[in-house]
């Protein structure tokens, strides 16, 4: 196996100089642009088809992910309040015992499923949906991320229960197994239909991951760096996205020909890291500009109600927040439950209360810091007015500290990484799916995936985002279509944990005695 990794790896650095002298600095980045701008315009108007609502262009493929985000909040009974705080203590192990099939602790999931959640979603995005739509989209974010939060519990218990536990001891799970024999299993008149919607997921699943997961993550590591060394017009690395894309691609190479458990040593460690990096340059640039914080908030929740200057108005400004939402903390999309389903565990629902957490960290807490950053250093204060991505944010935190932006170029390269990392493994997962669980089509689709990075280092911001969005939410076509199919298994999971839970079968092993512990 490394030896055939080793291989792919040194495919590109052999591409290298050919590249190189192909066209003069510069021709190289207009003659890739030029190839692919054409076929993402494509892609994101076939998405985004939009009905007219009361003046609105509203996206069907928004209204879908709202449904099932009310649905499952509804259908569950507010799990995602009232299941909060089992979650974190399922998450710091009081009821993990080791034993059971999987490959990661829930921890280690979640980091894993966070490294894939929190990326420049969480910094270029929610700048773009403030740009959009003024400060008041971040409070419909933040509503978004809420919601979402039942979601992910529906989606990510379902992947735990469907998975499947190769003879290497290594696992497969996610929404093309839950459709394929989930919907099989409880109705097995439709076992056609969840076969298609599984290949269609899977399929999806490949181009959301080389999408949003790699070009959109590399376009904005590159801006940071274009930021931070002169701004876009004046850098001398300007010319060179392809380069800095040469360097991603054996970066990103190193790790994930590891697979799993090697994503989830590093997700483990660089979550924790690149979010209290970046929560505490927040915190600064707050700080700095205490006084303005309580206008800050009531700028947020006026704009959400009352938004002055913004096509649609309120209903305008709140479809702006669900889709920044949405392409942040994937509630809905389903590519979070390939990782999640690698958990060890025993009861598919303890991992669900698990993903709970992953869209309110993603959405509800850092989200929410880097639009108080951007409204509160007054970057904003206009609605439409000013840059979007990467450079609104660093600008916000240019503001206090002339060097911030450099901080923020660190954090926009690990939240940046870290997410191509998590979605190169999903992109597997989806092709060996497909096309067979072996060694070969591991390596043809991780070589496939490094060899797109530079594409994302060089194609325009704003076309690269809406492509992006298009790819990955086609993904919550099939999914929630499945969600809605297999809720019941999940109600009934869950009343079966908290049965053993409250009858003392399931126990907390941080206080139960040796030998009389539960096994979730």
């Amino acid at each position: 196996m490394k030896s055939i990794a080793m291989q792919a790896l040194a495919l590109p650095a052999a591409f290298v100089p050919t590249v190189a002298s192909a066209a003069a600095p510069g021709g190289i980045d207009q003659t890739i642009e030029s190839l692919v701008l054409p076929f993402t315009d494509f892609i994101a108007a076939a998405v985004f088809k939009a009905v007219s609502i009361g003046g609105v262009e509203v996206p069907l493929i928004l209204g879908w992910l709202i449904a099932i985000a009310l649905f499952c909040t509804f259908y569950f009974r507010f799990i995602n309040f009232r299941g909060f705080l089992l979650g974190f203590r399922l998450i710091r192990g009081d009821y993990s015992d080791g034993k059971s099939d999987g490959e990661t602790s829930h921890f280690q999931a979640l980091a894993t499923a966070l490294s894939g959640t929190i990326g420049l979603g969480n910094i270029a995005g929610v700048a773009l949906a403030i740009y959009l739509g003024g400060p008041g989209a971040a409070f419909w974010m933040i509503i978004a991320g809420t919601l979402g939060m039942a979601s992910k519990f529906c989606e990510c218990t379902l992947g735990v229960k469907y998975r499947q536990v190769n003879a290497d001891g290594t696992i497969s799970g996610g929404p093309m197994y839950y459709l394929s024999r989930g919907i099989a299993e409880e109705y097995p008149r439709l076992k056609p239909l969840g076969k298609v919607l599984g290949f269609m997921f899977a399929l999806f699943c490949i181009g959301g991951a080389i999408g949003a997961g790699n070009l959109f993550q590399s376009n904005g590591m590159m801006q940071a760096l274009l930021l931070i060394t002169g701004g876009e017009a004046a850098s001398p690395l300007r010319d060179y996205g392809w380069l800095f894309g040469i360097v991603l691609m054996f970066l990103v190479g190193i790790v994930i020909v590891g697979g799993m458990k090697s994503i989830a040593r590093v997700t483990d460690k660089l979550v924790p890291v690149m979010g209290i990096i970046y929560l505490l340059g927040g915190m600064v640039v707050i700080g700095f500009n205490i006084e303005h914080l309580p206008d800050a908030v009531m700028t947020i929740i006026n704009g959400a109600f009352t938004p002055q200057g913004i096509a649609g108005g309120a209903v305008g400004v709140l479809l702006i927040g669900f889709r920044r939402a949405a392409f942040s903390n994937e509630a809905g999309i389903g590519t979070a439950a390939i990782a999640h389903s690698t958990v060890r565990t025993k009861h598919p629902v303890t991992e669900g209360l698990v993903a709970t957490w992953e869209p309110f960290i993603d959405t509800v807490v850092i989200c929410t810091m880097s639009a108080l950053v951007i409204v509160i250093s007054g970057v904003a204060a206009v609605p439409g007015a000013g840059p979007n991505g990467v450079a609104l944010t660093a600008a916000a935190f240019g503001s206090v500290v002339s060097w911030f932006p450099y901080v923020l170029a660190i954090a926009v390269f690990l939240f940046g990484y870290s997410t191509m990392i998590s979605y190169a493994y999903y992109g597997e997962r989806a092709a060996m799916y497909l096309f067979g669980n072996n060694r070969t089509v591991s390596m043809v689709y991780k070589l496939v995936f490094i060899l797109a990075t530079p594409i994302g280092t060089i194609v325009s911001f704003s076309r690269l985002a809406d492509f992006s969005d298009a790819v990955y939410f086609l993904m919550a076509i099939p999914n929630v279509i499945g969600m809605y199919l297999l809720a019941p298994v999940v109600k009934r999971e869950l009343a079966d944990f908290m049965r053993k839970l409250q009858s003392g079968e399931i126990r907390n092993v941080r206080t139960a005695p040796e030998g009389l512990m539960g096994s979730p």
